[in-house]
Formats: structure tokens, C-alpha cells, sequence
């Protein structure tokens, strides 16, 4: 009662009542082949019964994040169903006993992986095989990307830089045989090839008076080629467009999304960066430069929360860095690092320690993932 009659106070003096901040959870999940066969074994009643996307979402609705970036779900394109299928088969759907979650806004996107190229990237000696693709898949969609939201999303702002190619990144490390690098693709490859593995968003989302840029993308992993690095190479360039986009300036302005615009990221917007960035901050190499997460864990516009978990820390496997930020047996590769002008509240990664009953949920990649669910909560101005 009292704080009502402050308000109108305030109000009848011809003054503004202040708004109110909040902290908001945003998340990011690679949940182990979340594929269009998984999302569609359903019982009599609609619901999904598969048990490692039933795990899956347990975690998820324990953690209760309020935005959620989810990699490895199939974009299905024909009907783009998966992203609501999950959310309402699962999410929606209360798991052993968990509130269950509603998200009223997605981001549904295409991506590369599985896009079929007429070449022999792999030069495995066959066309259309899954090295082929744009993005490493055996079809097209297969470990695409989704946004869950509870809050607007301003679809109609977003950017998206799925078919950007790799050759415009200025000094990009195409292993392209030119300035003394490896001799890898030929002319015609490169005149096509893609730099986004899967894709890189800038998600608009409104909270309360604010809008805060989801900046959100899956690498490929820097593994699986040969002394060409020519995966290692594609994933320092892919986390360096996000480092490029917050720079601006010249740095950004070979920068042109699908929709058209050239430029990056004004430094006056809020912004958080998440996925599963498949680079290691303590393992990863140094080959051109630094290691490739360090373009971000050490831009001048991010923040590291470091989130842990006790489940890491108590993990016997031998690790060079803080065991407890680790996010999957590869090390620590997922990621939501806020800008410097958020305050983060609190911030964690589900791996319950072997006592915790929780624990089974995330025993095997098959149970759940091979990845965990790293979350932060950032405090958002009343307006920005």
C-alpha cells in the first residue's frame, strides 16, 4: 500500500515513477542429434517419449532459463515443425515432475549443414558425401540452430549471415593456397564456400523497455581434417566474425548479412554472444595468433562470467584449466558471455557432482548430451 501511494504521488507531481530492472536467465544447450525421427516419437496423447529428449528437457525445465539457444536440432524445412515440436512435445510437458516451460516466441532459421555443394571438399574421392556440404551434415538442416524466448523477438530486425562467404572475410585463413597458406580448395571452391558452418544470428529481443542482441552461432569443430587445419582455420574465422561485428568500424564492413545490410553491431546496443563455440580457452591452439575464443573472451566490449559447476570440479579427468568451467568432456566450449554494460547476477553450468540424484540425467552422451546447459543471469536496464 505504501509503495502504491508513492507511485501516485509521483504520478500527480507530473513526475515519472522509476521502472524496474530485471534479471533475466539466458542459456544455451547442444543437445546430442536433437533430429526431426527423435522429435517425432509421440504417444497417444501428443506427447514426446523419447527418453534422452525427455533428460533433456528435465534439465532445462530445471534450470528454467528464460531465453534459450538449443544447437544440433534438425531444421526441417519442408515444415518447419522442430522447434515448436520440442518446445510443446517436451518443454511444455512437465518432466518427472518439473514445472513445465513455455516459450510464445522462437527463432527458426536455415542453416548450412547438409547444403549440398557440386564439389569434393573432403576429397574423400565422392561428391555429395557430408564433407561436401556447406557445413559438415548428411542432410541439409541436420544440427541447425533454435532461439526460445519469453520475451518479444523483433524477427523483422534480425540478421542473419548463413551465406556469407568465407573469402570476403578480409585476411581471412581460407586454406586457399594464396599468401603462404596451405593449398586446400581450388578457385571454383572458394568462389562459393561459406564461411558460417551452420549459421551466426543477431536476434533482437525485447525486455521491458530494452532490446538485447542475441549474438548466437555454432562453429565447427576444429577437429576431423588434416595438417591444412582446414577446419581449425574455418572455426577461428567463424568466432572472429562475431569479434569483428562488436569492433565495427572498418573491421565490420566487409559484414553483409542475408538481408542485405553492411556493418556491425552499433557499440551503443546490449548484447550477449552464446552456443557451442567449439573453442577451448585452455586447450585450444595458438597457431594463428592466439587461441580462437580469446578474440572474445578478451574483446574490450565482452565479459566472462566463468560460470562452474561442482560436477566439473569433482571430475577425475585431467584438464590445464579451471576444471569447474568446464561444459563437456572436450573442455570448456559453450558459452554465454554478456557485454560489459549487463551485470551478471549469477551464473552456472548443469553437472550435478556423481551424489547429487540429478547426476543420471547427464551420465552418457545418449542420456542427455555430450554437452551441458551453461546459464547466466544478467541484470537489464530499465531501458537502453
Amino acid at each position: 500500500m505504501f509503495t502504491t501511494v508513492i507511485a501516485i504521488a509521483v504520478l500527480l507531481a507530473g513526475g515519472v515513477a522509476p521502472q524496474t530492472r530485471q534479471s533475466v536467465r539466458i542459456a544455451a544447450f547442444n543437445i546430442w542429434q536433437l533430429s526431426t525421427t527423435k522429435l517425432d516419437q509421440v504417444d497417444s496423447g501428443g506427447h514426446g517419449t523419447n527418453a534422452q529428449l525427455r533428460n533433456a528437457a528435465e534439465i532445462i525445465q530445471r534450470v528454467r532459463p528464460d531465453i534459450l539457444f538449443v544447437n544440433e536440432i534438425d531444421f526441417d524445412a519442408a515444415r518447419c515443425n522442430n522447434a515448436a515440436a520440442f518446445r510443446d512435445r517436451y518443454l511444455k510437458i512437465s518432466q518427472n515432475g518439473q514445472p513445465p516451460l513455455d516459450y510464445p516466441h522462437v527463432f527458426f532459421a536455415p542453416v548450412n549443414t547438409g547444403v549440398p555443394t557440386e564439389f569434393d571438399l573432403d576429397r574423400d574421392g565422392r561428391l555429395r558425401g557430408p564433407g561436401d556440404a556447406m557445413g559438415f551434415g548428411h542432410y541439409p538442416g541436420q544440427y541447425g540452430m533454435v532461439l526460445y524466448s519469453k520475451y518479444p523477438i523483433d524477427t523483422a530486425a534480425a540478421r542473419t549471415f548463413q551465406k556469407l562467404l568465407w573469402k570476403d572475410m578480409p585476411n581471412n585463413l581460407l586454406p586457399d593456397g594464396q599468401a603462404g597458406k596451405p593449398e586446400w580448395y581450388v578457385p571454383p571452391e572458394v568462389a562459393v564456400l561459406r564461411l558460417s558452418s551452420k549459421s551466426h544470428w543477431d536476434v533482437p529481443v525485447k525486455i521491458g523497455e530494452a532490446v538485447v542482441h542475441l549474438l548466437a552461432c555454432h562453429p565447427t569443430p576444429p577437429v576431423f581434417d588434416g595438417r591444412e587445419d582446414r577446419n581449425g582455420r574455418r572455426n577461428f574465422d567463424e568466432v572472429r566474425l562475431w569479434a569483428d561485428y562488436l569492433t565495427g568500424g572498418a573491421a565490420a564492413e566487409y559484414l553483409v548479412d542475408d538481408q542485405g545490410q553492411r556493418g556491425g553491431l552499433s557499440s551503443d546496443r546490449l548484447f550477449v554472444i552464446l552456443g557451442d563455440l567449439n573453442a577451448e580457452p585452455a586447450k585450444g591452439e595458438q597457431t594463428y595468433g592466439c587461441r580462437a575464443i580469446d578474440q572474445l573472451l578478451k574483446h574490450p566490449r565482452v565479459q566472462d562470467p566463468a560460470p562452474q559447476s561442482k560436477g566439473a570440479a569433482a571430475d577425475a579427468q585431467d584438464y590445464p584449466g579451471e576444471k569447474a568451467c568446464r561444459t563437456s568432456g572436450f573442455g570448456r566450449v559453450d558459452y554465454v558471455l554478456p557485454c560489459r554494460e549487463l551485470q551478471v547476477k549469477d551464473a552456472g553450468v548443469f553437472w550435478p557432482p556423481p551424489d547429487d540424484p540429478s547426476h543420471k540425467l547427464i551420465q552418457k552422451r545418449e542420456t542427455s548430451s555430450d554437452h551441458r546447459l551453461v546459464w547466466v543471469d544478467v541484470v537489464i536496464p530499465a531501458k537502453r
